[in-house]
């Protein structure tokens, strides 16, 4: 089973399959690689050497337990950059989903020329105070089902909720920056993906952050949060459709 060593102290597991340019996924609260783009690995991996790195703190990933600090989607970008160091990997398109896209988002504005291509589903760069009551709805943890605090060693479902919720807070109360500050920065293609049902990532901030890119566009579907999952066949048409573009 692969792990790299990162310089920023985490030890990640990861997925490999394929060949050929490769293709980052990162995924979300409480996922893996293999968890949230089964479908997706399975999907690229005849044209692209896809790599999913499990983030810090879940899965087989340490430190443990995962926790987050006030800048938590800073510090999971610095690992995703710092894993593609460790892999060699000078440059490479990157899917994220929910708060892994975040962190994609944080990535590519940091150090832009490292992505051919940038698309996050469920993610959106920047918040307002609009969102605090559906941020706050995430607490207690008892939705956190018992197969998934075993699988990231989760010692309190209610603390590491509170966790992310009050570095959500934080986020806003600075200003609701995630990544909007340095969007201007991504010269490559990008494509952010939003279920018109998601409640948590509504249209009108992913039209703030893309305004202010250069080759952004945002796709909308008929669906909630997970796209990717909800409305596969035409979240294939979309996303092929951008890959190849950006190819």
């Amino acid at each position: 089973m692969p792990f790299a060593d990162l310089s920023t102290g985490a030890r990640l597991f990861y997925e490999e399959a394929g060949e050929g340019e490769p293709l980052l996924v990162v995924h979300g609260l409480l996922g893996t690689a293999r968890l949230h783009f089964p479908h997706v690995i399975d999907w690229l991996s005849p044209q692209y050497r896809v790599i999913g790195p499990t983030l810090r703190g879940y899965g087989e990933s340490t430190p443990k337990p995962r926790d987050f600090p006030l800048r938590f989607y800073h510090r999971d970008a610095d690992d995703v950059l710092a894993f593609m160091d460790a892999l060699g990997i000078q440059q490479a398109h990157i899917l994220g989903y929910s708060d892994g896209g975040e962190a994609a988002l944080v990535a590519a504005g940091q150090q832009p020329e490292r992505f051919k291509s940038v698309a996050v589903i469920g993610a959106v760069g920047t918040f307002d105070p609009a969102i605090r009551p559906r941020i706050q709805t995430m607490y207690p943890g008892d939705w956190i089902t018992a197969e998934e605090r075993q699988m990231h060693s989760i010692p309190s479902v209610d603390t590491f909720v509170l966790q992310w919720i009050n570095a959500m807070k934080h986020y806003i109360d600075a200003g609701g920056d995630i990544s909007l500050g340095n969007a201007h920065k991504i010269a490559c293609p990008l494509l952010i993906m939003l279920g018109e049902k998601d409640t948590l990532n509504p249209s009108k901030y992913a039209k703030k952050f893309l305004a202010e890119t250069s080759h952004g566009r945002l796709a909308t579907f008929a669906c909630g949060h997970p796209v990717h999952d909800e409305q596969w066949d035409e979240f294939k048409r979309v996303y092929g459709d951008f890959l190849k573009a950006a190819n």
